[in-house]
C-alpha cells in the first residue's frame, strides 16, 4: 500500500515540475539562440577585408595629341611631256636627272619645211604692208578710191593670219618644260621617229616634296590646314612640313581622308615614292602622364583607371588616350583631384571601400621601371 502511494507521489511531482518548466517559456529560445550562435561566426567570415591600395595625384600637363599615319612621298607636280605633231627628233638637249627651268627646250623635231613656211609668210606680210601703205597715200591724195584701200587692208590681214598659222605649226615641233623641275625619264633618242602624242619625257617638281597619307575619321577634327607636321622617312631622316590639304571626301573602302604635307626640298634630296610616317600635332589638351600598368578594364570592359574618392570608395574613370610617349601614356578625361590607384587596382572593384595610402618612392621607382621595360619590349 505504501509502495503504491510512492509512485503516485513521484508522478505528481514530475507533472508539477514539467508544468513549472512550461510556464517559464525557456524552451522557446533554445532553437533561436542556437541559430544566432551559428549565424554570428558565418557573418563574420563573409564580411570582406578592407584592402590597402597605393594612390598618386599626378601633375597636370598640356600635351598636343600626336596623330600618326603611314604614307609616302610624292612630287609636287608631275607631267608626262608629249609631242603635238609627228616627225624626226632633231634635238634632245636634256638628260635624265637634269634640272630644267620653265620654258627650257626639251625636244625639237626636224622642221625645215615649217621654217620655210614661216619665212615665206613673213615676206608676204612685208609685201602686203608696203602695198597697204602705198594705197593709203593714193587714197589721201584722191588718186584712188577708198574701196581699193579696203581690199588692200584685207589682203594684209590675211597675210598676217598666214604668218601666225605658220609660226604655230613651227611651235608644235618644239616641246618645252612647263615648270621648274627634274627630268626623270627620257624614253626617246635623237634621230628617231615619233608620232603625234608620243611620250617625250617625264618631269617632276620636287620642291616642295609632298608627303601623302590617310587620316582617320576620328582624327579629322583635330587637323587643320597650316598645322605643323613631322615626316619620318624610311631611311631614318625626320623633316618638318606643313599641312596643305585635307580631303573632305572619305575613301569609301577605308573611311579615311587624304592628307598632304608640304616639305621644303630645295636641293631635291628627298625623292618621290619613299615610305614615310606622318605625325601631325593637334592643339594642346589637359592631360596626365601615367605608366601603362595603371590602365585597367572596368566591369563593362571599358578602358580606364581606378581612383579613390573622398569617401574611400573605388571609382572608375574612362580615359582618352592622347599619346603614347617614351615616358608613359598621355591620358585625358581624368578629374583634376583624382587620386589614382597605382598599386592594387586590379584587386578591387568599383564601390569597394579601401585604405588609400600615398605611393612611396619605391613604388614610384617600380612604376618607372615598368615603363622602361615596356618600351624595351
Amino acid at each position: 500500500m505504501a509502495k503504491v502511494r510512492f509512485h503516485k507521489l513521484a508522478a505528481i511531482g514530475v507533472l508539477i515540475g514539467f508544468a513549472v518548466w512550461m510556464g517559464t517559456g525557456e524552451f522557446s529560445s533554445v532553437g533561436s539562440a542556437a541559430t544566432e550562435s551559428e549565424k554570428s561566426p558565418e557573418a563574420e567570415q563573409v564580411k570582406p577585408p578592407v584592402r590597402t591600395v597605393a594612390v598618386v595625384t599626378p601633375a597636370r600637363t598640356l600635351h598636343a595629341r600626336a596623330i600618326r599615319m603611314s604614307g609616302q612621298t610624292a612630287a609636287d607636280k608631275r607631267a608626262v611631256l608629249a609631242t603635238r605633231t609627228g616627225g624626226i627628233i632633231a634635238k634632245l638637249p636634256v638628260k635624265q636627272g637634269q634640272h630644267v627651268n620653265a620654258g627650257d627646250l626639251v625636244l625639237m623635231l626636224d622642221a625645215e619645211e615649217k621654217n620655210a613656211a614661216v619665212e615665206t609668210a613673213k615676206q608676204l606680210v612685208v609685201q602686203r604692208e608696203a602695198e597697204f601703205a602705198a594705197q593709203q597715200r593714193l587714197v589721201q591724195s584722191g588718186n584712188s578710191p577708198k574701196l581699193q584701200a579696203d581690199s588692200v587692208r584685207s589682203a594684209l590681214a590675211a597675210a598676217r593670219s598666214q604668218l601666225e598659222a605658220a609660226q604655230a605649226e613651227l611651235a608644235r615641233t618644239q616641246v618645252k618644260a612647263p615648270f621648274d623641275g627634274v627630268i626623270d625619264r627620257v624614253p626617246v633618242e635623237p634621230g628617231s621617229s615619233i608620232m603625234a602624242g608620243g611620250e617625250v619625257a617625264t618631269i617632276l617638281s620636287l620642291d616642295p616634296i609632298v608627303a601623302k597619307g590617310e587620316l582617320s575619321e576620328r582624327d579629322l577634327s583635330y587637323v587643320q590646314l597650316g598645322d605643323d607636321a613631322e615626316v619620318k622617312l624610311v631611311n631614318g631622316e625626320t623633316v618638318k612640313g606643313t599641312v596643305r590639304y585635307v580631303s573632305r571626301d572619305a575613301s569609301a573602302p577605308t573611311r579615311t581622308f587624304r592628307i598632304e604635307v608640304a616639305v621644303p626640298n630645295p636641293e631635291g634630296t628627298i625623292p618621290a615614292g619613299m615610305t614615310a610616317e606622318i605625325t601631325v600635332r593637334a592643339k594642346p589638351a589637359d592631360a596626365v602622364i601615367l605608366p601603362r600598368s595603371v590602365v585597367t578594364l572596368s566591369g563593362n570592359g571599358d578602358l580606364g583607371i581606378r581612383a579613390v574618392d573622398q569617401d574611400h570608395k573605388v571609382t572608375f574613370h574612362p580615359i582618352d588616350l592622347i599619346d603614347d610617349t617614351p615616358t608613359g601614356l598621355v591620358l585625358g578625361g581624368i578629374p583634376t583631384d583624382a587620386r589614382i590607384i597605382v598599386a592594387g587596382q586590379d584587386l578591387v572593384s568599383e564601390g569597394d571601400t579601401v585604405d588609400a595610402v600615398e605611393a612611396d618612392a619605391e613604388t614610384i621607382k617600380k612604376l618607372a621601371s615598368e615603363v622602361a621595360g615596356s618600351l624595351q619590349q
